[in-house]
C-alpha cells in the first residue's frame, strides 16, 4: 500500500509531493452542499405555500384595483421574508465562523521530521500520528498501535470504543465494524496511540460517502409548516367554495355577472389571513433568540417550534448522555483505602502513587487542561489535586 501511494512509513511523502497531491485529489473536506447564497435564501422563504396565497391575494387585489390591500399584504411577505432571511444569514455566519476557529491540525511525518499540518491539506500517503483524545482527520491504514481505542459513533452509532490495531483483515472492503485495522475520519481517539498512512481524504473517506447520501434524502417539512401547509390548503378551497357559491347566488338573482365576480374576488382576498405569516415568523424568530442567550444556535426559524414538539427523548443504555469524565473517588494502597491523595498516605508510599498516577499516563496537558483517555484524565487530575502536578514532574 505505501508503495502504490509514493510514500514511506519512517520518512512520510515530501513536501513537493504533498502540494502536488493536494492540487491533484483537493482538500481533504467533506463538500457542504448546494450553496445557501442571498438568493437561495430568499427563495426558500418565498416558497411556503401560505406565502404563495398571500401572492396569489395581491395579485387579485391588484386587477380589481384594491391598491391599499396589495400594498399592505406585498409589504407584510418582504417583511416576513427579510425577517427570515436575515435569522438564517446571520446563524450560517456564526456556524461558518466557528468551523473556521475549530479547523483542525494533524501531525505528520514529510521528508523525515514530525510536522503539523492543517487537516484540510492531508493527501493520501501522508504519515499520520495520532494520540489519545485526537479526531481522526483521515481514512488511515494503520502501521503501528500501541492499546489503541476509537470511539466510533459518528458512523456505527454505538458509543462503545473499538479496540483497533494493524493487523491485516481478510476480505476486499467488509463493513466499518469489520476493519480493525482502519482508523475512519471524523472517529475519535479515546486511548493509546498510533501511526498510519492516509488512504482516502475528503468525499472519499467513509464519513465522505455518509454525507454523499444524506445530501441526496429528500427533506422533510417541520410539524409547523405540514401544519400551516394543510391550513393554508383548507383556507385555499374553502375560500373557491364561498366564492363559488356568492357568484352563482348573484347570478341566480339577476346581479351583473362583472359585479358579482369582482365581488367573488374581494371576498377571496379579504378571508386570506394576511398577517399569520408575520406572527408566525416573529414568534420563532423570539424563540430563536431565547435560545441564542442559551447558547443555542438555530439555523432555520422552524427548527424552533420542532424543539418545542419534542415530548420524550430515547436514548440507549450505553452511556450516550453522559460527559464522558470521570473523577478519582478512592484509591487502595500498600493495604489500605484511602477517599484521596491526602496527607493520610503516609510517605514514601504518598509519594510514590502520586508520581504513578500523574505520570503513568498518555494525557497532554495545556493550559491547565488535561486530554486523553477519561480513566487516565481522572488519575492526573486526582494526582494533581494532591500536590503532584504532571508538568512539574
Amino acid at each position: 500500500m505505501l508503495r502504490s501511494l509514493d510514500s514511506s512509513a519512517e520518512r512520510g511523502l515530501s513536501a513537493a509531493a504533498a502540494r502536488a497531491a493536494l492540487a491533484r485529489v483537493g482538500p481533504n473536506e467533506i463538500e457542504a452542499g448546494e450553496g445557501t447564497g442571498i438568493g437561495r435564501l430568499i427563495v426558500r422563504q418565498l416558497s411556503d405555500f401560505m406565502i404563495g396565497l398571500l401572492l396569489v391575494a395581491a395579485l387579485i387585489s391588484g386587477l380589481i384595483g384594491d391598491l391599499i390591500d396589495t400594498i399592505a399584504i406585498v409589504v407584510i411577505v418582504l417583511l416576513n421574508a427579510a425577517f427570515g432571511v436575515f435569522q438564517e444569514y446571520r446563524a450560517q455566519r456564526a456556524i461558518a465562523a466557528l468551523r473556521r476557529m475549530s479547523a483542525p491540525a494533524a501531525r505528520v511525518i514529510r521528508d523525515g521530521a514530525p510536522a503539523v499540518v492543517p487537516a484540510r491539506d492531508l493527501v493520501p500517503g501522508d504519515i499520520v500520528l495520532l494520540e489519545a483524545g485526537d479526531v481522526v482527520p483521515v481514512d488511515l491504514r494503520l502501521l503501528d498501535t500501541t492499546d489503541l481505542g476509537v470511539d466510533e459513533s459518528a458512523l456505527t452509532g454505538e458509543s462503545v470504543p473499538v479496540a483497533k490495531d494493524e493487523r491485516p483483515v481478510d476480505g476486499d472492503d467488509p463493513g466499518s465494524a469489520d476493519r480493525p485495522n482502519i482508523a475512519f475520519k471524523s472517529t475519535l481517539v479515546t486511548r493509546g496511540r498510533a501511526r498510519g498512512v492516509a488512504v482516502a481524504t475528503g468525499s472519499a473517506t467513509r464519513i465522505g460517502q455518509l454525507a454523499d447520501l444524506l445530501r441526496g434524502e429528500r427533506t422533510v417539512g417541520t410539524p409547523l409548516q405540514q401544519r400551516l401547509e394543510r391550513f393554508g390548503r383548507r383556507i385555499a378551497l374553502a375560500v373557491l367554495a364561498i366564492c363559488a357559491v356568492v357568484f352563482v347566488t348573484g347570478l341566480l338573482q339577476g346581479q351583473p355577472p362583472m359585479l358579482m365576480f369582482l365581488t367573488a374576488l374581494s371576498l377571496a382576498v379579504a378571508a386570506v389571513p394576511e398577517a399569520l405569516p408575520a406572527v408566525i415568523t416573529l414568534s420563532l424568530g423570539l424563540g430563536a433568540r431565547r435560545l441564542a442567550e442559551l447558547k443555542a444556535l438555530v439555523r432555520r426559524l422552524p427548527a424552533v417550534e420542532t424543539l418545542g414538539s419534542v415530548t420524550y427523548i430515547c436514548a440507549d443504555k450505553t452511556g450516550t448522555l453522559t460527559e464522558n469524565r470521570m473523577a478519582l473517588g478512592a484509591l487502595v494502597a500498600g493495604g489500605q483505602r484511602f477517599e484521596a491523595l491526602s496527607d493520610e498516605v503516609l510517605e514514601p508510599l504518598r509519594s510514590w502513587v502520586g508520581q504513578a498516577l500523574a505520570l503513568c499516563s498518555d494525557v497532554e496537558v495545556a493550559d491547565g487542561a488535561v486530554r486523553g483517555d477519561p480513566t487516565e484524565v481522572a488519575l492526573v487530575e486526582g494526582a494533581r489535586a494532591g500536590g503532584f502536578d504532571r508538568t512539574e514532574l
